[in-house]
């Protein structure tokens, strides 16, 4: 074929066309995670995922989060299925938050260890970056929750992984009493206004992730 000027332009305004589509791309994000991730019993856009969307693009750090939150979700399961999501997302990191339950269901932390080791192991193949959320021990002996609390930084640094030792951490620093309106009537799961605060709290760790990613 005979490549004409007409050819040659319009090749050019297409290679023109493509270039900024390309530059645009987002780092991709899975939000590996349980409820607290899901946005259990909120709107589309008051969940975790979504606000924390919102924060990163006007904190200057966009990125495309792929909701990945399963509700009553344990570390076991998580195993079970993160092979899947990297396959089917292929993202180019991953936050995993994941334990919640196992400590409801009263699971040893040394299980859940073994079981986030192993999800981290899958998630981050290949150097893929990685941010670790914990979430504090709410109730039960004090030997029992001391290793719950020291499984996340131990695997954190195992893995080169970001860590937030404690989602939850700003909704326990408000007062009892003035609790309520931060969750919903389970008393357990963020309200919108809950998820917000803890958006404020994540976002800068999670603004590093993407860093990372990009």
């Amino acid at each position: 074929m005979i490549l004409t000027r007409r050819h040659l332009l319009t090749a050019a305004a297409a290679a023109t066309l493509v270039r900024p589509a390309q530059a645009q791309a987002l780092p991709r994000i899975l939000c590996f995670g349980d409820s607290l991730t899901a946005g259990f019993g909120l709107g589309p856009t008051e969940g975790l995922v979504p606000q924390l969307s919102a924060w990163l693009a006007d904190a200057g750090r966009p990125a495309d989060l792929i909701d990945a939150g399963l509700s009553g979700d344990t570390t076991y399961g998580g195993r079970v299925r993160i092979e899947l999501s990297m396959r089917r997302h292929r993202p180019d990191a991953v936050m995993v938050e994941l334990g919640g339950n196992d400590m409801l269901l009263r699971w040893q932390p040394a299980d859940a260890e073994a079981n986030l080791d192993a999800i981290l192991q899958t998630a981050g193949s290949g150097g893929r970056p990685l941010l670790l959320v914990g979430i504090h021990a709410p109730a039960g002996q004090p030997d029992w929750r001391r290793a719950w609390s020291g499984i996340w930084p131990r695997l954190a640094e195992r893995h080169g992984a970001l860590l937030l030792q404690d989602l939850y951490a700003p909704l326990a620093q408000v007062p009892a009493t003035d609790r309520a309106p931060l969750l919903l009537r389970d008393g357990v799961h963020p309200s919108a206004q809950g998820v917000a605060l803890i958006v404020r709290h994540l976002g800068p760790v999670a603004a590093q992730l993407v860093e990372r990613a990009a």
